[in-house]
């Protein structure tokens, strides 16, 4: 039986309520161990938990509609992928690194933004909308993170981790979509294909860096197809033909493969350059979303190739003038990019990220062990918690 044929079976909805049903007999909730005391997250707004909201304070709803009820900081109408993998491990939501106010360090830090680029940007966030944030700054960021843990923690800081949770923290990376899709439309699959090998060189030099300062464990997840974003392929130039059965771009999909191939070729090799205590993984989770975006209907969704918020209806629902939550004046009228009432039926929250129903059963996947190369005993590791 394959992944998604044992995640929609009855067994496998017996598990998740014998799960359940354990954690709230024996109290599991607040005694479970776990191997990880701390995540620190590198990334984009795939994972920025408010990051780029604490630098730039201009976000309003109706992100954050669904769990959290107002904006939090998240481009999405939920969690986030790394929220479920904080709670499933028995942790507090990541506090973002750049945010002063309210922050607790204690189990953690998460050093994305939204629109961060592996690859230092050549341009100002104000003249293309790329963050200044760039995976060299995350890493900038955190060795001023662990030079602080070491040298206030002898004064009492209380909102900081103890000196030795470096060694005993799992290390996420979900990063690299904006440097393949930010020049796309301009220069083409060809033109980006030129620099990805410097892509992954510099997550993978990160990684290695990250084990200088104590990092031992590194999940790296890999590219989602963006050739199924409605958002890409209401914006990005294609024909009729190269849109498979589902309603995606094949060419950037076998882009995005061949993108992810060569992560997972130099992910191998990092494993091979550390020593034998660094577990570098290559998670896959664009099976996961592939999955979701051809067969929505199999997983409890109903559509796959439409944004909940957005503007313009018909099959995709997006507007490259008028994103989710905003509105303008074109041509004497006033459009607002609207959330749909039931986000829990998408796949897609606003033409390029994914709702937390997306997000919930990618984590799903995840936690099932299935989408790790080479495989890592996460179940073994921690106690793990339900993602309710």
């Amino acid at each position: 039986m394959g992944l998604w044929q044992w995640i929609n079976s009855a067994t496998f909805r017996q598990f998740v309520a014998v799960w359940v049903a354990v954690v709230a007999m024996f109290g599991l909730s607040g005694d479970c161990k776990c191997a990880f005391e701390a995540i620190f997250n590198f990334g984009d707004s795939n994972s920025d938990t408010g990051g780029f909201y604490a630098a730039f304070p201009t976000e309003s709803g109706p992100y954050g509609m669904t769990y959290f009820k107002r904006p939090s900081g998240r481009a999405t109408d939920g969690r986030l992928i790394i929220d479920f993998l904080a709670q499933a491990l028995g942790l507090p939501f990541l506090s973002p690194y750049l945010q002063s106010i309210g922050s607790d360090f204690r189990h953690g830090a998460n050093f994305a933004t939204l629109a961060s680029t592996v690859l230092l940007p050549d341009t100002s966030l104000f003249v293309t909308g790329v963050s200044p944030f760039s995976l060299a700054i995350q890493l900038n960021q955190m060795r001023q993170f662990k030079a602080k843990v070491d040298e206030l923690q002898s004064k009492g800081s209380t909102n900081l981790p103890p000196p030795d949770i470096f060694g005993k923290s799992l290390y996420t990376f979900y990063i690299g979509q904006n440097d393949f899709t930010g020049n796309l439309k301009s220069i083409g699959i060809s033109g980006v294909k030129q620099y990805l090998p410097q892509v992954v060189a510099q997550i993978a030099g990160t990684i290695k860096d990250l084990y200088g300062l104590g990092g031992r464990t590194f999940l790296v997840l890999n590219m989602a197809p963006v050739g199924c974003y409605p958002g890409k392929i209401v914006d990005l130039p294609h024909n009729s033909s190269d849109l498979d059965e589902f309603g995606c771009m094949v060419s950037y999909n076998n882009a995005v493969m061949d993108y992810n191939n060569m992560l997972k070729t130099a992910l191998s090799q990092t494993r091979q350059a550390l020593p034998a205590d660094a577990s570098v993984i290559y998670v896959d989770t664009h099976a996961v979303l592939l999955e979701l975006f051809q067969h929505p209907t199999s997983h409890g969704l109903k559509y796959g190739t439409r944004a909940c918020c957005g503007y313009g209806g018909g099959a995709y629902n997006f507007d490259p003038m008028v994103y989710c939550g905003n509105t303008k004046v074109i041509n004497g009228s006033t459009l607002t990019a609207a959330a749909c009432v039931d986000p829990q039926n998408y796949v897609s929250w606003d033409g390029i990220h994914a709702t937390e129903s997306a997000n919930k059963l990618t984590v799903y996947a995840i936690l099932s062990g299935s989408n790790f190369d080479p495989p890592f005993p996460l179940h073994h590791l921690c106690d793990l918690h339900p993602i309710g």
